[in-house]
C-alpha cells in the first residue's frame, strides 16, 4: 500500500512506536508491581532503539501528568514511577528533549515536594528514595533549580560517588548520581562547601584506582568544569593538579577504539559510548573558552585532537562540526599560541574540512571564523620589542602557510556566502575579504 505524499515512512515508524509505548504505559495500571517492572524494562528496551524525534513525541507533558495522577490514585507505587522517571532521564541525557515537558508537570512538582518531604525525616528518611528522587530531579528538570533542592541534592548524591567498591551494582549506584550531578548546567550556581572537596576526592581516587565507568568518570568532570566555567578560583586545581587536557584526551582515545569496537555489536551499547564520547567533547568545548593556563599537556591536547579529527571521524558530522568548534575557540584564547596550532596541524584540518563539498554550513562557517580570529590576534602590535618581534616573525609563518597550502584562494571562494552565514550564526564574519588574511 502506498503512503500518502506528505506522510514519510520514517513518520509512520514514529507514531507506530509513539502507539506501542503509549498502549505498554496505559497496561501498568492493571499490573501487579512485579509485572509492571517486567513492562518497564520492555519500554527501556524501546527508548534504546528511539531517535530524537520518537524521544520527544513520547515523552510530553500529558504522559508526565499521567504518571503524577497514578500516583496519587494509587494505580502505581512511588518507587515504581521513580524507577520509570530514572530509565527516561538517563536515556534522555545527551539530548535533554524532554526536560521542558517534565519541568511544567504535574509529576515535576510530585518529585520537588517528595525530595524536600524526605529530607525532613531526618532519621527516619528512606534515604534510597531519597537518591532516586534527587537523580529525577536533576536528570530531567528544565535548568529551573531551586537552592532548597540542590542543597538537599548535591551532598547526597556526592555521597553515593564516594563510594569505593567495583562491583557492578554499586558502580551503576555511582554512575547514576554522577550523572545526574553532571546535568546542572553552567548558569547555576552551586555552594563550593557542597562538593568541592568531594569531587576532588572522587576524581583522584579514580586516576589511582580506576573505580569508575567511562560515564560515570565524564560525569565528575562534566559537573566540575561546569562549575569553573563561572568560577576561576580553581583553575589551578583543574589545569595543573588534576590534569583535565591530559585526562580527556586520554578518554577520547579510549572511547574512539571503544566505539570501533561496539559498531558490531549492539546498537544500544554503540550508543552509549558515542554519547560518552560527544559529553567529553562538549566539556572541552567548555574549557578551552575558560583555561588561561598553558602548559605542556595543553600543546599534546592540541595535537591529540589534530590526531582524532583525522583518524576517526569521517562520516559523524556533530563530533566533526564540535572539533572544528574547538580549534575555533583555541584560536580566539589569548592562553593558546597560535605557533602551536600552526605546528600541530589545526591550520591544515581546517582548511581540509573548508575543502570538503560535503562540510556542513556550519562546519564551514566555523573554519571561516578561525582564520578572522587567527587575522586579528597577529594584527594587534605590541608594545614590548620581543614580543613584538616575535608577532612579526609569526605572521611569516603563518603567511606563508597560506600562500603554499592555497588558503586564499579556498576562502576568497566562500566571499559571496559571507552575508548568508551572518544570517545564520551568532558570530558576524567581516565582509572584507581581506580580513582573514596575514600579510608579512
Amino acid at each position: 500500500m502506498s503512503l500518502p505524499n506528505n506522510i514519510s515512512e520514517d513518520r509512520i515508524q514514529m507514531m507506530s512506536k509513539t502507539k506501542q509505548f503509549s498502549k505498554l504505559f496505559r497496561e501498568l495500571e492493571h499490573c501487579r508491581e512485579d509485572e509492571q517492572m517486567q513492562k518497564m524494562e520492555e519500554m527501556k528496551r524501546m527508548m534504546d532503539e528511539m531517535n530524537g524525534e520518537e524521544f520527544k513525541s513520547i515523552f510530553t507533558k500529558e504522559l508526565f501528568d499521567e504518571m503524577g495522577k497514578n500516583i496519587e490514585e494509587k494505580k502505581m507505587s512511588i518507587k515504581n514511577i521513580v524507577h520509570l522517571l530514572k530509565l527516561i532521564g538517563y536515556d534522555d541525557l545527551s539530548t535533554e528533549l524532554c526536560s521542558k515537558s517534565f519541568n511544567e508537570s504535574f509529576m515535576s512538582k510530585i518529585v520537588q515536594n517528595m525530595v524536600v518531604e524526605e529530607e525532613k525525616k531526618k532519621e527516619r528518611m528512606n534515604e534510597s528514595l531519597l537518591i532516586d528522587l534527587c537523580e529525577c530531579y536533576l536528570m530531567l528538570n528544565d535548568n529551573f533549580f531551586s537552592e532548597k533542592l540542590l542543597s538537599i541534592c548535591v551532598p547526597n548524591l556526592l555521597q553515593v560517588a564516594l563510594k569505593k567498591e567495583v562491583c557492578k551494582e554499586v558502580q551503576k549506584d555511582v554512575e547514576l548520581a554522577l550523572t545526574a550531578l553532571s546535568c546542572i548546567s553552567t548558569s547555576i550556581n552551586v555552594k563550593q562547601e557542597w562538593y568541592l572537596n568531594k569531587i576532588k576526592e572522587i576524581i583522584q581516587y579514580h586516576q589511582k584506582h580506576h573505580n569508575l565507568t567511562h560515564l560515570a568518570y565524564q560525569s565528575a568532570w562534566q559537573f566540575l568544569i561546569f562549575r569553573f566555567c563561572e568560577d576561576k578560583s580553581f583553575k589551578e586545581l583543574i589545569v595543573n593538579e588534576l590534569h583535565f587536557a591530559r585526562e580527556a584526551i586520554k578518554e577520547l582515545e579510549e572511547l574512539t577504539d571503544c566505539r570501533k569496537r561496539k559498531k558490531k555489536e549492539k546498537k544500544s551499547k554503540y550508543r552509549k559510548t558515542e554519547k560518552v564520547f560527544m559529553r567529553w567533547v562538549i566539556s572541552l568545548l567548555y574549557y578551552v573558552r575558560t583555561f588561561q593556563l598553558l602548559n605542556e599537556e595543553h600543546i599534546e591536547l592540541v595535537h591529540r585532537l589534530v590526531c582524532l579529527h583525522r583518524a576517526d571521524i569521517k562520516n559523524e558530522i556533530e563530533i566533526l562540526e564540535s572539533f572544528v568548534i574547538i580549534f575555533w575557540e583555541m584560536s580566539g584564547n589569548e592562553s593558546v599560541c597560535i605557533d602551536i596550532l600552526l605546528k600541530e596541524g589545526a591550520f591544515d584540518e581546517i582548511l581540509k574540512e573548508i575543502q570538503l563539498s560535503t562540510s556542513k554550513n556550519e562546519i564551514i562557517y566555523y573554519c571561516l571564523a578561525f582564520y578572522l580570529k587567527i587575522s586579528d590576534r597577529l594584527k594587534e602590535k605590541k608594545y614590548d620589542e620581543k614580543e613584538e618581534k616575535e608577532r612579526k616573525e609569526l605572521k611569516r609563518k603563518v603567511h606563508e602557510k597560506i600562500e603554499e597550502e592555497g588558503y586564499e584562494d579556498v576562502i576568497t571562494s566562500f566571499y559571496q556566502s559571507f552575508d548568508f552565514f551572518n544570517n545564520q550564526f551568532y558570530f558576524e564574519l567581516s565582509l572584507d575579504i581581506s580580513d582573514y588574511f596575514v600579510n608579512a
